[in-house]
């Protein structure tokens, strides 16, 4: 699923529940910080950049990058948020959850994308990775207060 189906407005409000502002870019522009290139979305600071063809995953991936940190670090981030597996575990895990915030995506079509686009768990897919080895990761996030304990988003 691409932003252009979704549409900006309901990302662009979750978003801002974690204080980050997303920013449409034009289609055939490059999109600022883009780790990926092409049409995956972009992060510097506060912001998250995307366009119409961005995946929503790449969208709820890079944005979860700059949830899963402290204040103080995100204010320093420009295309690469982190080389902590702790806190790449944690973005996986939360960009599932966030899906649900979404209407019309939800984690079971978020979760069927990321094996699409070739996210690589060691269980053989997102799901499996998820629901039976992810443990690490919802702790990390719980720990933070960004989860509650039974699973559940908890915004800033």
């Amino acid at each position: 699923m691409r932003l252009g189906e979704l549409g900006f407005a309901a990302p662009a409000k979750l978003l801002a529940r974690y204080g980050l502002q997303l920013t449409r870019v034009a289609s055939g522009e490059a999109i600022p910080g883009s780790f990926w290139g092409d049409e995956e979305a972009g992060i510097i600071g506060h912001m998250v950049y995307a366009r119409d063809d961005t995946p929503v995953h790449s969208l709820l991936h890079e944005a979860g990058h700059l949830i899963v940190l402290p204040d103080e670090r995100r204010a320093s981030v420009h295309t690469d948020a982190t080389d902590s597996i702790d806190e790449e575990d944690a973005t996986c895990y939360l960009q599932i959850v966030l899906a649900d915030e979404l209407p019309g995506v939800g984690r079971q079509r978020l979760m069927t994308d990321m094996d699409a686009w070739g996210y690589s768990f060691r269980l053989g897919s997102t799901q499996a990775w998820f629901e039976q080895d992810a443990g690490n990761a919802r702790r990390w996030l719980i720990s933070r207060g960004l989860l509650d304990e039974g699973g559940r988003a908890v915004f800033r």
